[in-house]
Parts: C-alpha cells; sequence; structure tokens
C-alpha cells in the first residue's frame, strides 16, 4: 500500500495555496464533464444567479449536502451567523430542487454546546418550504469523548421533502439477516410472526444507520487532504432510496466529492459545488481516477501524486520525504 498522505488541507495555509496553480477552476467558473453527465462549479452555494448557471434550467430531484459545522467559507462562525448563511443555501437549493424532491443535510451537533447548530438549524427550516420527514443517526466505529460522558459515535442527517418525492423502498434493506422472531401477528386467523410477514430476509436501515463503516486511510475511498469524509455507502443508500437514473443530484459542499463518485456509480448526473478551487480539482481528478482505475479514492495515496514528484516545494509543504516521493512509487496513480 502507498504512503503517501496530505494532510488537512483546510489548515495548511501554505500547501492550500499552493495546491491552487494545479486546480483547473477559478472562483466563479464550472467544470463540464467531457462525457455529458456531471457539472462541478466554484462557486457560492448562497449565490443565487451563479446556482442558477449550473443548473441551466435543468431541476433537480435530489439535494445531498454536508455543510462545514459553524464555519462560513472556513472561518469559524457563531451559532446564529451560520444559520442565517445555511437559510441562504437552503434557498438556493430551494430553487434548484423539482416541486418533488428530497433535500438531505449532514448537520452536526455539538453536545457541550447547547447541540449547535443542530438545533437552531432544524428551527430556522420550520420557515422553509421543506417539510421534515426524518432524523437519521448514523453511528461512527470510532469516536471521542471523556471518561466523565458518553461517548460521542453518532453523525446526524437531517430528511426533508417537498412535494411527492420517490422513495425506493427496496434501497433501505441493509446487508444484516433477520435472525429475531417476534412481534406475533394474527392475519387471516393465523398467528404469523416477523419473519413470515417479512419482504425480506434482511433488516431495513431504519433511521438509525449500524452498518456503515467509517472511511479510514486503508479502505480505497479514502481522499488524503479532506477532513470528515462521509462514506460512500452511505450517499449510495441516500441516492438509491430518493431518485432514479439519470436524475440530477445536486451536492453544494462536495469537499472529496463523494455525491459524485456515488452518482457516476449509480447512473445520475451530478451538480456539485465548492466555494474553493483546490476541493473542486480533487473531485473533478476523484471522477477521472475512478473512471480510469475502478477506485473510489486513493487509500493512502492522493491526488496530487504526480505533481509531488516533480514538485520538491509541493512535496516539503505536505511533509512528505523525498524517498515517499520517488518517481517509482508515483508510476501507478
Amino acid at each position: 500500500m502507498k504512503n503517501l498522505p496530505l494532510p488537512r488541507i483546510d489548515q495548511n495555509s501554505r500547501l492550500h495555496e499552493h495546491l491552487q496553480r494545479y486546480c483547473r477552476l477559478a472562483p466563479g467558473e464550472i467544470w463540464q464533464d467531457p462525457e455529458g453527465s456531471h457539472r462541478i462549479g466554484c462557486l457560492d452555494a448562497t449565490d443565487q444567479a451563479r446556482i442558477s448557471r449550473l443548473m441551466a434550467g435543468t431541476k433537480a430531484t435530489l439535494a445531498i449536502h454536508d455543510p462545514p459545522y459553524n464555519m462560513v467559507a472556513f472561518d469559524s462562525a457563531e451559532p446564529a451567523e451560520f444559520i442565517a448563511w445555511c437559510s441562504r443555501w437552503v434557498d438556493c437549493t430551494d430553487s434548484a430542487l423539482d416541486d418533488d424532491g428530497s433535500l438531505y443535510v449532514w448537520l452536526g451537533a455539538d453536545q457541550s454546546d447547547h447541540f449547535q447548530p443542530l438545533a437552531d438549524f432544524m428551527i430556522m427550516m420550520r420557515s422553509k418550504s421543506f417539510r421534515s420527514r426524518s432524523l437519521i443517526t448514523m453511528r461512527n466505529q470510532r469516536g471521542y469523548g471523556t471518561q466523565k460522558n458518553w461517548m460521542a459515535v453518532r453523525q446526524e442527517l437531517l430528511y426533508y421533502i417537498r412535494g411527492n418525492p420517490v422513495f425506493n423502498i427496496d434501497a433501505a434493506y441493509t446487508d444484516i439477516p433477520k435472525i429475531l422472531r417476534g412481534y406475533y401477528k394474527d392475519i387471516d386467523g393465523k398467528t404469523t410472526e416477523n419473519l413470515q410477514r417479512s419482504k425480506s430476509k434482511n433488516i431495513r436501515a431504519g433511521n438509525v444507520w449500524v452498518d456503515i463503516q467509517q472511511v479510514f486511510y486503508r479502505m480505497d475511498e479514502n481522499v488524503n487532504g479532506c477532513y470528515a469524509q462521509k462514506p460512500m455507502k452511505s450517499y449510495e443508500r441516500i441516492i438509491r432510496a430518493s431518485s432514479n437514473p439519470q436524475d440530477v443530484i445536486v451536492d453544494f459542499f462536495c469537499h472529496s466529492g463523494t455525491a459524485l463518485i456515488a452518482s457516476e456509480l449509480l447512473s445520475r448526473r451530478c451538480f456539485a459545488v465548492d466555494i474553493d478551487p483546490v476541493f473542486c480539482e480533487i473531485a473533478i481528478r476523484r471522477l477521472e481516477h475512478f473512471r480510469r482505475t475502478g477506485k473510489t479514492g486513493w487509500q493512502n495515496g492522493n491526488p496530487f501524486e504526480a505533481e509531488l514528484a516533480e514538485d520538491p516545494q509541493l512535496g516539503a509543504l505536505a511533509g512528505l520525504s523525498e524517498k515517499k516521493l520517488s518517481k517509482k512509487e508515483t508510476a501507478i496513480l
């Protein structure tokens, strides 16, 4: 396995600045997939005019957003400022979605600060055109905490709809087999239990997802340099459930490009946005890498391996030794 990790790009300003010379998009520009399926815009998610230009008259069936929690343009924000910013990109989502559409939002809840920003976001959404549908919890395998509190191992996913959107129930089933009998019920004079009445031998995920592995460096889908990358399996589940093949998916905070790759895998079209040219470039490279190799990420490699082999300054900023950056090790990307 390669060992060419990048440090978190958002926390290393010099590395971030240096990587911009390798980005094909400048702020305000939109990349059009040569194969015609996807678009990636280096855009502000709250800019209605630019989001309209990205959509170009197309309406999306599904939006999946993973905004930075209590951050606005990478700067820390107070909850009220953050919620005001969220309100603006929700309005842009409103204009991008079909009348029958679904919106999923990943959002954290700081248990040491009155569960912000989740609590105020939910209140803000009461004034929007969307109806709440579910609060999903995805359980992490690893957590953080203290010996004097419950360990934090959950990620929250809010599910909203408007109109009468698609929901494909088959997508809600997991790979976990049903093994417990119970819940007896009389049907046509015969006592039955849940396994007899079930339409599947496997359990449904419900709104607590315990079967999805957190992304870490040994997984093919890992994208070094990105932070809090969501698992591909979670996006595939959402996309299968709340869209159909050839539908358009929008993602206003594409970061590592997971929605883009999941859309490619499932024959959907993804219109993705990130305000940062570096993360737009990473998303584009991830798609190109997938089409070239069939791999959904770089495991413990990274999207800029070729540049690292030729650019000593980039290697120094990334904290990688000359040995690791030898051309021999970067020959297979």
